[in-house]
């Protein structure tokens, strides 16, 4: 019998409902609902406008149940943002955006109190200003009478969860985007809370990737025209429910998962926490199954979305296909920037400020729209190249699995097809470095010999 999973994904800039058909066998997906993610900014403060965004939830319901209904319902969105919620559970304002200037030094305030590298160890995670620790310490610095109403916290994949169960509880992935999740216990680090004044009692409980939330409310039912159905709290960050969904089996792989954000990194068992991690400032996040996300939050395609609407802004609209096209006509390699740059996180004129590295930089200034896409296209590039080598450092593995997998299918296949082939032109054409090398792989994928598979065709 076919199982329909109706999966609601939430990026920093768009978001879509999704039915996963499952019968056994196969997958098959069907988008049902797409919309736009637009944060507002009112009187200096970026809000998410989350009202509007379960507003798009209950129109995903609905077409879902007119493209034939589903089974159960998860949500996954990007991490570190959270809503507070009064005794009453109700909502204490709108969610603050990420981007929000509320964190700018917090960093440096929490390590007066919790050292740098103490953190670290006990956390695992990337420190980055937008971290959701950070923002709870400029709440309590700048407007804790807010913190002081509040009696729960939900991260945005439980919060929406909530919305629709009435149920409060934290998923594990999205917990630890925290930088608030003890890395040996996975609970909360209840005593580094304490000592920056973070009061605990606003946290509920993590349960693990994969828990059921609850039942779709009566009220949601009755409104939409439902019948009950299981919310499941998945890997509420987006980006553990993408490794979860990597296609890979092999044990050692690398993935470079490309949004509003940049994820590179790797799925490892345990977390890895040393002096060569923290000083490449790589994090440990909590995946399904008690796995590690190992990875590197890079800046990503916020610099092509911000860009497209500071064009749009002055006038001049362009598709992301058009964007692309000019890039492609704009020679190569004549200027970088450093995507992580600081001036680079606000919204605003990216255009502008990616001009003013270069100048500042003494690299060319980019004049043409095609000229700063191609800049900020190979910056991305190579930034993920230095990326990839720093979790080759990190993690001790070339990463070459895959692409030997590929080598092995390519030998079998000239093999079959070209039999008056030395064993030595067949390691050179897939790739192969020498002819031991091709003979040990192949063996361990084959269980024989490259001369034995090579004799068994002619035999044939």
């Amino acid at each position: 019998m076919e199982k329909r999973v109706l999966a609601f994904d939430f990026g920093a800039s768009s978001g879509r409902a999704i039915i996963g058909h499952f019968d056994g066998e196969n997958i098959r997906l069907e988008e049902v609902h797409r919309f736009s993610n637009d944060p507002v900014s009112v009187n200096g403060t970026l809000y998410w406008d989350v009202l509007r965004l379960f507003f798009e939830i209950k129109q995903g319901l609905t077409k879902a149940k007119l493209a034939g209904g589903f089974d159960s319902i998860g949500i996954d969105t990007w991490g570190v943002d959270f809503g507070l919620l009064d005794e009453f559970g109700c909502l204490l304002e709108n969610p603050i955006h990420y981007r929000d200037a509320r964190t700018a030094g917090m960093i440096e305030e929490v390590f007066r109190t919790v050292p740098r590298e103490e953190l670290y160890s006990r956390t695992g995670i990337q420190f980055m200003e937008l971290n959701t620790l950070f923002q709870l310490c400029a709440l309590k610095k700048y407007r804790p009478h807010i913190l002081d109403r509040a009696d729960k916290m939900l991260f945005m994949p439980d919060l929406f969860a909530y919305m629709l169960t009435g149920r409060k509880q934290t998923e594990y992935s999205i917990a630890t985007t925290s930088q608030m999740v003890d890395i040996k216990t996975k609970d909360w680090a209840y005593d580094i809370l304490d000592r920056l004044g973070i009061p605990s009692g606003i946290l509920t409980p993590i349960v693990p990737s994969g828990t059921e939330n609850g039942m779709l409310s009566a009220e949601i039912c009755e409104e939409l025209g439902l019948d009950p159905v299981k919310v499941v709290s998945v890997c509420g960050h987006d980006t553990q429910s993408a490794i979860t969904a990597v296609p890979s089996q092999l044990d050692s792989f690398a993935f470079l998962s490309s949004g509003t954000w940049s994820l590179f990194g790797t799925e490892i068992p345990e977390p890895i926490v040393n002096n060569t991690s923290l000083s490449i400032n790589i994090t440990n996040e909590g995946g399904y199954g008690g796995m590690t996300g190992l990875l590197k939050n890079i800046i990503g395609l916020w610099l092509i979305q911000e860009s497209r609407r500071q064009w749009k802004r002055e006038g001049e609209e362009y598709s992301y296909a058009d964007l692309e096209r000019m890039a492609l006509s704009a020679e190569p390699f004549k200027c970088f920037i450093d995507p992580d740059s600081p001036e680079f996180t606000p919204p605003g004129d990216i255009p502008g400020r990616v001009r003013e590295f270069c100048r500042k930089t003494g690299q060319y200034v980019p004049q043409t729209v095609g000229e700063i896409m191609r800049c900020i296209y190979e910056s991305l590039a190579m930034k993920y190249r230095s990326t990839f080598s720093m979790i080759k450092e990190c993690t001790g593995t070339n990463f070459n699995g895959y692409i030997n997998e590929l080598r092995i299918d390519y030998a079998i296949q000239l093999l079959k097809t070209h039999p008056h082939y030395t064993i030595r032109a067949i390691a050179d054409e897939a790739g192969f470095n020498s002819a031991p090398i091709l003979y040990s792989l192949f063996k361990k994928k084959t269980g024989m010999t490259p001369y034995e598979f090579k004799k068994a065709q002619e035999s044939l």
